[in-house]
């Protein structure tokens, strides 16, 4: 019986990154209204986040051979 490849998730590979330690990152979704927002929300716009740990699991599903 052969083995059957798993697919990649496209919208989760558009929208993470996986580092070499195999951490997982995203940007904020916050991005559309930038007045009346604090200045150190608009500062974290430009950088990648940690993803939280809960969410792991479901991106290591999502995402099984990392970014190709």
């Amino acid at each position: 019986m052969a083995k059957l490849k798993m697919k990649t998730h496209k919208g989760a590979k558009k929208r993470f990154k996986i580092t070499a330690s195999g951490k997982f990152l995203q940007q904020r979704g916050v991005r559309g209204n930038k007045r009346n927002r604090p200045s150190r929300s608009q500062r974290a716009w430009g950088k990648d986040q940690p993803t939280s740990p809960a969410n792991r699991r479901l991106l290591q599903v999502a995402l099984p051979y990392g970014l190709d």
